[in-house]
């Protein structure tokens, strides 16, 4: 929903949560802070080069996971995001990313920090931000994951000259 349309990293999360909803901005709440500030900072990415997007467009009542119908609702829009900026490689952060991108067979636990190649995109499904706040054990392996992901890109980035 914002970002850099030219970008190589693609961040595609849930949905908006309530400050998000309230400001219209998307990833701008409390986990946003970790997972912007002690995260991807400390690994040298600006927000500006990165392109944010969700699976809704709109905070499900009472914050709760999207239903089907509301991610079938948006997952078109989604993909208009993706054939846009053409990014290279796609962080999914959480389970419902994961799964109503890459399919429901899909559990984050068991995903997490590994690539995922559909459709010539690549994919690295992590936790999502709000996980760390509930159990900060997780972020070593989200800095893990990200740290793979700045690895994949340097890699294809000296790959294309």
């Amino acid at each position: 929903m914002c970002g850099n349309k030219n970008a190589d990293i693609m961040l595609i999360g849930e949905g908006p949560g309530a400050d998000e909803d309230v400001l219209r901005r998307t990833i701008c709440g409390k986990s946003t802070e970790s997972l912007w500030i002690k995260h991807l900072f400390g690994l040298g990415i600006k927000r500006k080069e990165v392109y944010i997007a969700n699976i809704v467009k709109c905070r499900p009542p009472k914050n709760r996971n999207p239903e089907n119908d509301e991610a079938e609702a948006c997952i078109d829009y989604l993909r208009s995001q993706v054939m846009l900026v053409k990014p290279k490689i796609i962080v999914l952060l959480g389970s419902v990313a994961l799964k109503n991108i890459l399919g429901n067979e899909y559990g984050i636990t068991a995903s997490r920090g590994k690539w995922f190649e559909k459709n010539g995109i690549i994919y690295m499904p992590t936790w999502h931000p709000a996980a760390l706040l509930r159990d900060e054990t997780k972020k070593i392996d989200f800095w893990k994951d990200l740290k793979e992901v700045m690895i994949r890109k340097e890699n294809l980035d000296s790959q294309n000259g």
